[in-house]
């Protein structure tokens, strides 16, 4: 399946490429250099193949408090959260942002490979809540796309085409602007990368417009398109999970290091796996996603084991690169809850060769 801006990839010379049934760029002029861009000026990533979901009504807000880790009920109209859907066994069924547009109304943007998954699972509880799937809960991830305009360039670019001061906004927040001359674009301060910047979302018909107007607000600050490997390695200098590495239906948020999304106030009363999760937060886990550093050269990959230093297996490497700003290599992996902590030294088994690398808490780039 291709997004709206398939062609402009595909003129620039992107090394196109499969990805959760879309067909996405994966790299232009090289993953390292997309970057260095985006930390140090802006890059742009089509990511208009991540799903968008409504919720509205009288029940909107209920129904994302019992489905949810986080706390909705803090949200007021143009805040942002990050969560977690749960699976009712402890496990993450998928990673979101929830955009509350008004009390009775709120976004919800998943993740590309779990839209199906994630619109059977909110379907299976909505007529729970009074909520009819194609009605108060509805699937508009065909209708929208996104670009992820991210540096710290991002935002003064992105302000020349806006109607809005956006320059103040603070991060987890949004607004409805003119962008492009497209009327009512969602403007949100939030990004996969750490490197600061906005997504917008506009209709599908709206997109090559709002393409070639950011492109050109850009020019001036070195504007450079970017593909998912640097979205990916941008991410993982953060620390940032990626779903189906890092978290899935077998990881718990609290194992995850997500513990700071998972809420057990009074405000948000019960929920899946309340009571399993807030066991979990009291008692301890056994185990925990933690990153890794290399202290001796090599470049962990996802299924690396970790190990001690007789070599016995103790983990396993989630997501591993080599870092383009520490020129490290650097990995996420759960560990023993014992053998996580900062400091401590473990092995990856590359190649046949025990590795030494340190035990550190991301993000492993400060910016």
């Amino acid at each position: 399946m291709n997004t709206v801006f398939t062609s402009k990839h595909i003129s620039l010379g992107a090394k196109m490429a499969p990805f959760s049934g879309y067909n996405m760029p994966v790299e232009y002029s090289g993953i390292n250099d997309e970057h260095r861009a985006v930390c140090h000026a802006l890059g742009v990533f089509d990511v208009s193949h991540m799903g968008e979901i409504w919720v509205k009504g009288p029940k909107a807000l209920d129904f994302i408090q019992y489905l949810t880790s986080n706390d909705a009920a803090v949200l007021v109209p143009g805040k942002v959260q990050y969560s977690c859907f749960l699976n009712g066994q402890g496990g993450i069924i998928d990673d979101l942002l929830v955009y509350c547009i008004d009390p009775q109304t709120y976004l919800l943007v998943v993740n590309a490979a779990n839209i199906a998954k994630d619109w059977a699972f909110l379907s299976h509880y909505a007529p729970c809540f009074g909520l009819t799937p194609g009605k108060e809960l509805y699937n508009a991830s065909g209708e929208i796309c996104q670009l992820a305009v991210q540096g710290p360039k991002a935002l003064a670019a992105v302000q020349k085409i806006c109607d809005t001061d956006i320059l103040r906004m603070e991060y987890y927040t949004f607004t409805k602007a003119v962008v492009a001359g497209i009327p009512d674009a969602i403007l949100s301060i939030t990004g996969y990368t750490g490197a600061g910047g906005c997504e917008i979302y506009v209709a599908n018909a709206d997109g090559p417009r709002l393409w070639d107007a950011v492109f050109e607000a850009g020019k001036e600050y070195g504007v450079k398109p970017a593909g998912l490997g640097a979205r990916d390695t941008l991410r993982l200098e953060m620390g940032f999970c990626l779903y189906g590495n890092d978290i899935d239906d077998s990881t718990s948020p609290v194992e995850a290091g997500l513990g700071w999304i998972t809420k057990f106030s009074d405000a948000k009363g019960r929920f899946l796996d309340r009571d399993y999760l807030l066991n979990q937060k009291t008692a301890g886990v056994a185990r925990r996603l933690t990153g890794l550093q290399m202290i001796d050269r090599g470049i962990p990959r996802h299924g690396y084991e970790i190990c001690d230093a007789d070599g016995t297996v103790i983990g396993t490497v989630t997501s591993g690169t080599m870092s383009p700003c520490l020129n490290v290599g650097i990995a996420l992996g759960y560990l023993p809850t014992i053998r996580a902590t900062p400091g401590n030294e473990v092995f990856v088994k590359i190649r046949g060769r025990l590795l030494k690398s340190k035990v550190i808490k991301p993000p492993f780039r400060k910016n």
